[in-house]
């Protein structure tokens, strides 16, 4: 299994222990609010959305990653969603080491 594979396998896992924050809006919140350990934006979103997190994530000094597609992140964690928040520092730890 490749890395993408295991990081995937991991945000789902992520998802069903209630430790992600899914839709643009509540990603943005968490990121302010601090709960976001790690944010994972679509490669194949729109400029404007990934400069929005972009900067956001940087400002909030959140480490940000795109490694997954859309189709990726809505077969990982069973809904269609452009950005989503890891709110647990275990999990957004081991994403971070199989991510990069």
């Amino acid at each position: 299994m490749t890395p993408q594979q295991q990081a995937a396998n991991l945000l789902g896992l992520a998802r069903r222990a209630g430790k992600l924050t899914m839709g643009e809006g509540f990603v943005l919140s968490a990121i302010r609010d601090g709960s976001a350990k790690l944010v994972i934006v679509a490669n194949d979103a729109s400029d404007n959305t990934k400069k929005l997190f972009t900067d956001k994530s940087s400002f909030y000094e959140v480490p940000i990653n795109s490694s997954f597609t859309k189709l990726d992140i809505s077969d990982a964690i069973g809904a269609p969603r452009t950005a989503v928040a890891v709110q647990d520092q275990g999990f957004a730890k081991k994403l971070i080491k199989l991510l990069t």
